[in-house]
Order: structure tokens, then C-alpha cells, then sequence
């Protein structure tokens, strides 16, 4: 597979022709993301995971653009693109097992980690795709059952610490990571956190590197 990392969290996959872009927000390149996807899977439905206008028109503007979200997040988006093209957005489910534009899908989690009790707690999923790649959108559920090949490490967050961020790391003991979830570091803190990850990652196997937007890797 070809992972293409664009900024934050919009990552791209293609395998044998087939196109997927996971969370494409706004602070992220949407068009060029989600360009000849044959599907969009979105984690929640915060807006730097998801630019509900961006989605709902290339959806609208296609005749094939399928979307897969958490319940909320299908709902609001099947509104947005109104009747002619609401049936090619499904909600998705954790603990489930998709296939997905010839993809094999499993989801993770349920709920997005908690930003602080004053705030409310949405729905959130992570994806594990083709049994090798886990974006775990805003949470740090470390997957059961399955051994990742390629983590996306949320890097930084309102509701996440640096130590976190290395328990994560060090819980999933996959054999490769990037980061995700980057937008809000200049590039001082980036150098900073990125560093205990790679350092302690690198204990218990796992050997990071960082990928700047538009950067591929095959995986």
C-alpha cells in the first residue's frame, strides 16, 4: 500500500488501483486528498477531521464517492447531500469488520477521548485497513486482538500529553509510525515530542519517522 500523509490528520491509501482518504478537515489539502478515492472514512466529526462542505459536494459532484462515518456524522452529511446521493453514506459501527472499496476495514473504539468534562464526549472510530495501518482518529485505543504494522500517532491535542502520546506508542508496539495530528505544533514542540517518541518508541520496537504533507511511504 502507498500512504500519503496530508496535513493533520488526512492520510491517503492506494492498493492495486483503489483510492482511500481518511479525515480530510479543514485544516487539510481536501481536494487533492480525496481525488479519484473511491471512498472517504471519517473518525468523528470534528471539523479538522471532517470539512463537511468540501465532503458533501464531492460526494454531490460524483456519481460513485461513497463516505463512511460514525452515526452523527452520516446523518448530518446525508442531509448535506440531499436524496439523489444520501445512499452512498453509511454510518459505521466499532468492534465491525468492512470491506471498503476492495479495502478490509476493521474499526476500534467508540468515543473520542475526553477534551474536559465541560465539553461533550462525540462518537469516534478508529480503522485498522488491510490488517496493517491504524489511524485511531482523536483517541488512544490501542486496537485488540491484532498486531499493527503501521501506527499514525495522534502527535498533539487538546485532550492528549506527551506522555500519552508515548504510552500510546509503546502500548501499540507496531513496527512503524508517523504522526498525525500535527497541525497545532510550530516546528520547535514538533522536533521536541516527535524525539521522546522516536527515542522511547524505539525501545520496545518501534521505529518512527516523520512525514511532511503531500510525503508517501510504502507500506
Amino acid at each position: 500500500m502507498l500512504l500519503t500523509k496530508f496535513t493533520h490528520a488526512c492520510i491517503r491509501v492506494e492498493d492495486g488501483g483503489s483510492v482511500i482518504t481518511i479525515d480530510p478537515g479543514t485544516f487539510s489539502e481536501v481536494e487533492e486528498a480525496i481525488a479519484g478515492a473511491a471512498a472517504i472514512l471519517i473518525t468523528h466529526e470534528h471539523p479538522d477531521h471532517i470539512d463537511r462542505d468540501r465532503v458533501a459536494a464531492a460526494v454531490r459532484s460524483s456519481d460513485s464517492l461513497k463516505v463512511y462515518a460514525p452515526e452523527g456524522v452520516a446523518q448530518d452529511l446525508r442531509e448535506a447531500v440531499g436524496e439523489g446521493a444520501s445512499s452512498r453514506v453509511s454510518t459505521v459501527e466499532p468492534e465491525r469488520r468492512y470491506t471498503i472499496a476492495g479495502f478490509d476495514v476493521r474499526t476500534f473504539g467508540g468515543q473520542h477521548a475526553l477534551i474536559h468534562p465541560h465539553i461533550p464526549v462525540v462518537k469516534n472510530i478508529g480503522y485498522l485497513v488491510n490488517g496493517e495501518l491504524y489511524h485511531p482518529g482523536d483517541s488512544f485505543i490501542v486496537p485488540h486482538g491484532v498486531t499493527v504494522g503501521t501506527l499514525l500517532v495522534p502527535i498533539h491535542a487538546p485532550w492528549s500529553k506527551t506522555a500519552e502520546v508515548i504510552d500510546f506508542v509503546t502500548s501499540v508496539r507496531a513496527a512503524r509510525a508517523h504522526q498525525i495530528h500535527d497541525a497545532l505544533l510550530n516546528e520547535t514542540g514538533l522536533r521536541m515530542v516527535e524525539g521522546h517518541v522516536a527515542r522511547l518508541g524505539g525501545h520496545y520496537g518501534t521505529e518512527f519517522k516523520h512525514l511532511s504533507p503531500r510525503e508517501s511511504v510504502t507500506i
